[in-house]
């Protein structure tokens, strides 16, 4: 198949995939969108910057105090003894000193207050004497002030023309706080995602419908909505696709032309119901077909035209899996945002587990504070991937790697937080 959007790294075969090369595969053969838009900095959280952003003066723009009290030359003071200073003036944060200078003498001064000539440091109120003479208010500063104490340097935070924000980086609060000081008002950022969500089969309905004996009410569509919605790009909601491959065939059909990512649930395991993989295969290209994992083995991943479509298991608990996993970097590699997988932590199982090789699982689990003070790590006590329970009963996932046949109390895991996922 011809198309911008994959390369021929994705050659397919049905050979059970590793977790990481599932990644390898999932992650190598496409590109960022290439739509860019300006986008007012009010709006701008939850965009992936699509250009550095530089500062264009120094930050601060001004040397300035870092707390409220008394400005000084520190060549008029003495470090051993401490130093006697009339008070010369006054100098208040967004205007100009008013009285004289502080050469040979100390002017009161507050917090963000731009530093007037020739002072150089600046000692906290509360660790002064005031006194008066017949002409001045008298400062006493007590010995043990060092050179350039309580002074913010212009500059010091960013410089001229230094990087304050690299492209591809999702802008959260404390990136908007950082754009905003440079005085910015717009920036420069990817189109969201448009993204396509599908539920599959007859027996699901969605909440709201009345109940029928054989039915399932649809808890995959909300929990990928939401998910959908962490990742910063616009989730349609298009239904249920019934078990007819005419209908799933011209559903995804007419999807895929005004959508960047296709997200089905259910329907791409080997079932002769199972018609959602038959149909990208003949609407368009299967690039990774079964992973060897648990939960979530049936992970299917191809495209249809330029439209990339993710195939996670129907469920919950593995499509959940599955998203966190394998979607979301799919989805974050496609906004143009740069992915980093959570980290997890390394700590003492307070479980034992027997597991077959060849395949990495991930258990859902709770951190408790063992005798000591420390954590342990609790496998939650079954292990069915149609548990939604144990997803709001747990903190997080246990990685085991595929060599791994046994886990004993006591023994070191691997911990990841749902957290880290931002969930």
């Amino acid at each position: 198949m011809n198309s911008k959007t994959v390369n021929d790294c994705f050659a397919h075969d049905e050979t059970l995939l590793t977790h990481k090369e599932a990644l390898v595969k999932l992650l190598a053969g496409f590109s960022p969108i290439d739509e860019r838009q300006q986008v007012a900095l009010e709006d701008a959280a939850g965009r992936v910057l699509a250009k550095p952003l530089a500062a264009p003066r120094n930050i601060p723009a001004h040397t300035n105090s870092a707390m409220d009290g008394y400005a000084f030359r520190f060549a008029d003071y003495d470090t051993k003894t401490g130093t006697t200073m009339p008070v010369t003036g006054l100098a208040a944060a967004g205007s100009t000193l008013t009285g004289e200078s502080c050469s040979g003498g100390a002017v009161r001064i507050f917090t963000g207050a731009v530093l007037p000539e020739p002072c150089d440091s600046v000692v906290m109120q509360e660790d002064v004497e005031l006194s008066q003479s017949q002409e001045k208010p008298l400062v006493t500063i007590p010995p043990g002030i060092k050179p350039g104490a309580n002074v913010r340097q212009a500059g010091e935070d960013m410089r001229r023309g230094d990087v304050v924000l690299t492209s591809s980086r999702r802008l959260g609060p404390r990136d908007i706080a950082a754009i905003a000081s440079t005085g910015t008002t717009t920036v420069e950022c990817y189109r969201p995602l448009r993204v396509a969500l599908f539920s599959t089969g007859d027996e699901i309905i969605r909440p709201g419908a009345p109940f029928e004996a054989g039915k399932v009410y649809d808890s995959n569509a909300a929990m990928l909505r939401g998910l959908v919605a962490t990742t910063g790009a616009q989730c349609d909601d298009l239904g249920i696709l019934p078990d007819n491959i005419d209908a799933i065939r011209q559903s995804l059909s007419e999807a895929a032309k005004s959508h960047d990512i296709l997200l089905t649930s259910g329907g791409v395991s080997v079932g002769d119901l199972d018609h959602v993989l038959a149909v990208l295969k003949e609407l368009g290209s299967v690039h990774l077909w079964k992973i060897a994992i648990k939960p979530g083995r049936p992970m299917s991943f191809g495209q249809i035209g330029d439209c990339l479509m993710l195939g996670l298991p129907g469920n919950p608990v593995a499509a959940f899996l599955c998203f966190l996993l394998y979607a979301r970097p799919v989805l974050a590699k496609r906004a143009g945002e740069s992915w980093h997988p959570p980290a997890g932590c390394l700590l003492p199982a307070g479980f034992s587990i027997r597991k077959k090789p060849g395949r990495r699982e991930f258990l859902r689990a709770c951190l408790q504070k063992d005798k000591d003070g420390g954590h342990v790590v609790v496998k939650f006590p079954r292990d069915g991937s149609g548990l939604i329970s144990s997803l709001t009963r747990t903190d997080g996932f246990i990685e085991l790697a595929e060599d791994v046949t046994d886990v004993r109390p006591g023994d070191t895991v691997k911990f990841i937080s749902f957290a880290g996922f931002g969930v």
